[in-house]
């Protein structure tokens, strides 16, 4: 399993409605999605791949920051990205 960081400011704590903490995985920089390893409902590790994303020609993975269940996946392959748009959200 590859393991590789996400930055804190590239991630959000909230809680959610119904005060389950949530973590908020943004974009560390403006790239398209390449693929998408994270699937809803699924259980994730703190490290496991959220998905790759291409950005200046380089493969960035995407961890996740902490390991929970992924609420929501608002990504897919192909799409285009900017820096600070939400990925996905992990209740932890």
């Amino acid at each position: 399993r590859l393991r590789c960081a996400t930055p804190s400011s590239q991630t959000g704590h909230q809680r959610s409605d119904n005060g389950v903490p949530e973590q908020i995985v943004e974009a560390p920089v403006p790239g398209k999605i390449l693929r998408v390893h994270a699937q809803e409902g699924a259980p994730i590790a703190e490290g496991d791949r959220l998905c790759i994303m291409e950005a200046l020609k380089m493969e960035v993975p995407i961890a996740a920051p902490v390991g929970g269940t992924v609420k929501a996946v608002h990504i897919s392959p192909g799409q285009s990205v900017e820096a600070g748009d939400p990925l996905a959200v992990i209740e932890w």
